[in-house]
């Protein structure tokens, strides 16, 4: 809500206050008629600036940056948008050497702008993405005003990216796996799969008990991790120091905590 809405809300509701004192009552045969006062009259004055300044704040708009979809070279500071995948798995291919090379299938599902973010109205040069198909009926009403207000079809994940000046582009644009080239190096945010309730091994890592001797239905089982009753408790990144004791006599040679080893033998 802006300012000269909440100016003539709070106008209107000091009118209905303030109006039982400009109206006409009975009492007894005594009709009693008070006439409006000053304050009305400032009343009428304050809704008559605001509105007189609500207009004069959109005849002074900013312009509209317009961004046209043309190609440009980008410096090394310049900064481009992501994209959103969603990941399939797993494989590997070969390379000319005949080594087995891991790589993760990625799946780009029609990423569109839904958002430009400049820095005259929102401070920032930023795009929203979006991907994904979704119904209206899954989504919030906020969620769905958004994709009307911005004119783009509805989106199941939206994400914002902060680019520079000139990496900004149209409202709408389709999105794809061209946008990368062969061989680029990207950084890749994603969140894992839920593994559910797992146990030490898997979960931190711990090496387990013995698999064959020596263990009874305790094979994948943590072990030993804590004190004694006093702590009752596993203590973070305890530091265990270990003084090694050399089996020499040690002479008057200690200062300040410092120790010196000299020879076996002492004059």
């Amino acid at each position: 809500m802006s300012s000269a809405a909440a100016s003539r809300r709070l106008v209107s509701s000091l009118h209905r206050i303030l109006s039982l004192s400009s109206r006409s009552f009975s009492s007894g045969a005594v009709v009693v008629t008070r006439a409006p006062s000053s304050f009305h009259q400032f009343l009428r004055g304050f809704t008559a600036s605001s509105d007189a300044l609500l207009q004069q704040q959109q005849e002074i708009a900013l312009p509209t940056r317009i961004i046209e979809p043309k190609p440009g070279a980008m410096s090394p500071s310049s900064k481009r948008t992501g994209l959103i995948a969603v990941k399939c798995g797993m494989t590997g291919l070969w390379d000319k050497w005949g080594a087995r090379v891991p790589i993760t299938v990625l799946w780009v599902d029609d990423n569109i702008v839904s958002q430009v973010k400049t820095i005259e109205k929102e401070g920032i040069f930023a795009l929203q993405i979006g991907c994904g198909q979704k119904k209206a009926k899954h989504l919030t009403k906020p969620e769905v005003g958004h994709f009307r207000a911005q004119g783009v079809p509805l989106k199941r994940k939206l994400r914002e990216f902060p680019v520079t000046e000139d990496a900004l582009l149209p409202l709408g644009t389709s999105l794809g796996v061209r946008h990368f080239v062969p061989g680029q190096y990207v950084d890749v945010t994603g969140i894992t799969m839920g593994k559910g309730f797992q146990g030490g091994m898997k979960r931190h890592g711990f090496k387990g008990g013995p698999a064959s001797h020596g263990a009874s239905l305790s094979h994948r089982s943590i072990g030993s991790t804590g004190q004694r009753d006093a702590p009752g408790k596993v203590r973070a990144a305890i530091i265990i120091i270990i003084i090694i004791i050399f089996p020499v006599r040690l002479c008057s040679c200690v200062n300040l905590g410092q120790f010196s080893f000299p020879s076996s033998r002492c004059d």
